[in-house]
């Protein structure tokens, strides 16, 4: 594993040696369908960071306060797709055994290789997606490996019951059916308290898609799909996760080149500061234990 240090770091990063969060850029851009460039969101992400506050009035916390580091991007130049994933499950596993890693990306399909590290630590894991799209095809353009089919490759590891899909608006016939068999799945960002009960009771990666944003509030992405949430809904699908036992996150597939005014890259930003402030913590409290599968 090999990583390439930021330049510049994520706001309020230190060197502190015992992090409670620690952030990882996957600039992997591989199969991205529509538009390309999501290699080039850590940097970009990074760069407009300081547009934002440290501190987070959601959570009354800041991220001055938080032992938080930046680790750079891990290495994937001249690798092929499974080398690649096996780059990024080494290096959040290694984060893992720090604290809370937070994957930056990059397409979707990095998360393949975070989950793959939370899995080998947490058997019980159970995946909460945050996407417009259902990403559940079998093969994608010939490739079984695709931004498209990431979390049918990550049901086929876990069970598609450990799943719980919120904000999902697009997809085919055959996607739509297989997500019925999810722990939950459909277009809302609201979590039943049922759900929520499984959720508090496991530890849990969270992976969020940039597009699950209504364009207008997301531009900067691959493949935008209309009628998507606000930002506002999305805060308050984090606030409904506080308490939750979450091992590893991720906001991916920002696309700066097809960005308005930074305005999808200042979101990603900000998804880091409060994950990190709410999520870190918590691990950095429960002295980042794993039970092996």
């Amino acid at each position: 594993m090999a990583l390439d240090p930021p330049r510049p770091p994520f706001l309020g990063a230190s060197d502190a040696p015992h992090p409670a969060a620690i952030l990882l850029g996957a600039p992997l851009d591989r199969t991205e369908s529509f538009k390309s460039g999501t290699a080039e969101a850590p940097r970009r992400i990074r760069q407009v960071s300081d547009v934002i506050e440290t501190y987070s009035p959601l959570w009354d916390a800041d991220l001055a306060e938080l032992p938080f580091a930046d680790w750079g991007d891990v290495r994937l130049d001249g690798l092929s797709m499974p080398e690649s994933l096996d780059a990024i499950t080494a290096a959040a596993g290694r984060a893992m055994d720090v604290g809370l890693p937070i994957l930056l990306g990059g397409e979707h399909t990095a998360t393949i290789g975070a989950v793959r590290a939370a899995h080998q630590r947490y058997g019980e894991l159970i995946v909460v997606q945050v996407d417009a799209h259902a990403d559940l095809r079998t093969e994608y353009d010939g490739a079984a490996l695709s931004h498209a089919t990431v979390m049918r490759r990550i049901a086929d590891e876990l069970g598609i019951d450990r799943i719980v899909q919120c904000g999902i608006r697009s997809g085919t016939r055959e996607e739509f059916q297989l997500a019925r068999s999810c722990l939950s799945s459909g277009p809302s960002l609201e979590l039943s308290e049922a759900v929520l009960t499984r959720l508090r009771e496991a530890p849990v990666y969270l992976t969020i898609d940039i597009d699950v944003l209504d364009p207008a509030s997301a531009p900067g992405t691959g493949c935008p799909e209309p009628g998507g949430a606000s930002f506002h809904e999305l805060m308050a699908l984090l606030r409904a996760l506080e308490g939750c036992n979450v091992v590893g996150c991720d906001v991916m597939e920002v696309l700066p080149a097809a960005d308005c005014n930074d305005i999808s890259s200042v979101a990603a930003a900000k998804l880091v500061r409060e994950m990190a402030l709410e999520f870190g913590p918590r691990r950095a409290r429960s002295g980042v234990s794993s039970k092996p599968r």
